[in-house]
């Protein structure tokens, strides 16, 4: 990727992914506060008819949170990429740049595991 040779270069990715760390919890958080809006809307009992077995809420909550578990996974692959292409140098010594993309990919598998329990409890 570079030749600078400078560890900046990994830290500037990092920060990177980070950022869209921050960005899927986001994404995930809110789909789940739309999803629930649709039992805060059921309970005051107003358009009952319109919130039934898998109503609108309910599918915008759950695509926002498979979007924010897309944008988890996706950002680990292109940090996984970078990592590939910087040379020892730019690593510094014991420095471990895998963990940031461990902790997306768990994101990602627990928002695809929080859709699973959504689907299961709204049965």
């Amino acid at each position: 990727m570079s030749d600078l040779q400078d560890p900046r270069v990994l830290f500037a990715a990092e920060r990177t992914l980070l950022a869209w760390n921050r960005t899927s919890l986001g994404l995930v958080a809110f789909g789940f506060v739309i999803e629930r809006s649709g039992f805060l809307i059921k309970a005051l009992g107003q358009n009952t008819e319109q919130f039934a077995a898998y109503g609108p809420t309910f599918i915008l909550g759950l695509l926002f949170i498979l979007l924010g578990a897309f944008c988890a996974g996706v950002s680990a692959y292109q940090f996984s990429k970078v990592l590939k292409t910087l040379n020892d140098k730019e690593v510094p010594e014991k420095y471990r740049p895998r963990w940031g993309m461990t902790i997306n990919l768990l994101v990602s598998l627990l928002s695809l595991l929080l859709i699973g329990v959504l689907f299961y409890l709204h049965q």
